[in-house]
């Protein structure tokens, strides 16, 4: 696939704010949400507890200030670029270390850009952080296309290669031809590709959140603590993969809902937290609540002026799932060192 790269002159300036009529209207859907019944002792078996959500929808709408965490977010140095025709919104964070390595950073769903906020400071500057200042990096963490602000995909397509490609055009497009990349979710499928598609610039590849599964050979002599790790991978596969399905397959479909209801995202959203944290009884044992809240409307509310439907933000999983071979394994390559 062939990306035309333009000059650092097309990479403007961004800043998030939302529009305060934005914000009434998410008030205003969730004073109007229309609850499910929840026969009693269903628990988490069944989906998001009712009792659990209701709580978490009143603070989102009466305790929750998305205004602090939009500051928080503006804190960091951030731009759009049209690269394939699409705009790309991105975090640019270079370190005070001159010798810094270039790194950029690729979120998964339900994921954004909001993740990484903890770790920017210690990447860039772990002199400040405590750390050895040889460690340090200029940070990339741009958002999927199609999620958070980004602007919308807009049309069908948008497989891993696709966005892989486009990653490695920004990465161009910034100057920089020699850098690390890690990825978690979506984004550990993202990174891999780019060491494949570049290996002379890609010095190394990190991820978290990749499925794995020994071989036949392999299963003989598997450690307990490994067993566990593979029980919960068909635990996976039986009961906790048809969210993705329905991503995978019919991301239209579920997008009227999803982008209509609020409640209905952040249910859709929450329930992942859950399952994938070391959480008992709620995803707030592993995860702040706000940042939990941040997600949500990072992922769902539109940055002025194009909405974004929630059926874009699953085009990738789709066209992943439509292309013949997009799952197969791929070949190892060396990266340059």
């Amino acid at each position: 696939m062939d990306v035309t790269i333009q000059s650092m002159s097309e990479v403007r300036p961004f800043r998030i704010d939302i529009p305060d009529e934005l914000l009434e209207d998410l008030h205003q859907r969730l004073a109007r949400t229309r609850w499910p019944n929840n026969p009693p002792g269903m628990g988490w078996d069944y989906g998001v507890p009712l009792d659990y959500l209701q709580r978490l929808a009143e603070y989102w709408r009466n305790g929750y200030d998305w205004r602090e965490h939009e500051a928080r977010l503006n804190e960091f140095s951030q731009f759009i670029t049209t690269i394939d025709g699409h705009e790309s919104h991105f975090m640019h964070v270079r370190s005070p270390e001159p010798d810094a390595l270039p790194l950029i950073l690729t979120h998964g769903w339900p994921g954004s850009i909001v993740e990484f906020a903890g770790i920017i400071g210690p990447l860039t500057d772990p002199r400040s952080h405590g750390g050895d200042p040889a460690d340090a990096f200029h940070v990339v963490a741009p958002s999927i296309p199609g999620f958070g602000f980004s602007g919308t995909t807009g049309e069908t397509g948008w497989s891993l290669d696709r966005v892989t490609v486009v990653f490695a055009a920004l990465m161009e497009r910034l100057g920089y031809d020699r850098y690390g990349a890690h990825g978690g979710d979506f984004g550990s499928l993202v990174s891999p590709e780019l060491g494949r598609l570049h290996p002379d610039r890609i010095v190394g590849v990190h991820v978290n959140g990749l499925p794995t599964t020994p071989t036949k050979d392999q299963l003989t002599a598997l450690t307990a603590a490994e067993q566990e790790r593979l029980e919960d991978l068909r635990r996976f596969w039986r009961d906790q993969r048809g969210y993705a399905v329905i991503q995978a397959t019919r991301p239209q479909t579920l997008a009227y809902a999803l982008s209509d209801s609020p409640v209905g995202q952040l249910a859709w959203i929450v329930e992942k937290f859950k399952e994938w944290t070391d959480s008992a009884e709620t995803p707030e044992e592993a995860v702040d609540r706000d940042q939990l809240l941040t997600t949500s409307p990072s992922t769902g509310l539109p940055a002025p002026p194009v909405p974004r439907p929630a059926s874009t933000r699953r085009m990738q999983r789709f066209a992943g799932w439509r292309t013949p071979g997009a799952h197969q394994t791929a070949p190892i390559v060396r990266a340059a060192t």
